[in-house]
């Protein structure tokens, strides 16, 4: 995982890669090796969104909801569905990790 931190436009971003090709009919749409950018959410792009399923349960349908508003290249619901479940996995903790706060995120990071 890459974290990037943009001063001049506030933007952050986070990026993975693929552990294996998301194949659609035959045909890979993106292959393993692919790195995968992640984009902080504004509070617009959350609209429909049940936040506290996606934190708490890692919900497909609210990762497959989120994804193609804040990834590139975007990872169409169609690609999220045929996704290896690391891939998936790797997806969905980019994305919590931007949706919970500052002070949760730090107290996670803290050893004990």
């Amino acid at each position: 995982m890459t974290d990037q931190n943009t001063a001049s436009t506030g933007k952050r971003f986070s990026s993975f890669k693929l552990d294996a090709d998301i194949t659609i009919n035959d045909q890979v749409v993106h292959p393993a090796g692919t790195e995968i950018q992640v984009r902080r959410p504004g509070a617009g792009e959350l609209r429909g969104v049940d936040i506290s399923a996606t934190i708490s349960k890692c919900d497909f349908t609210q990762i497959e909801k989120i994804a193609p508003r804040i990834t590139l290249p975007i990872l169409h619901k169609e690609h999220i569905a045929v996704m290896d479940p690391a891939d998936f996995v790797q997806l969905g903790g980019e994305i919590i990790d931007f949706l919970l706060p500052k002070v949760v995120r730090q107290a996670a990071s803290q050893p004990e």
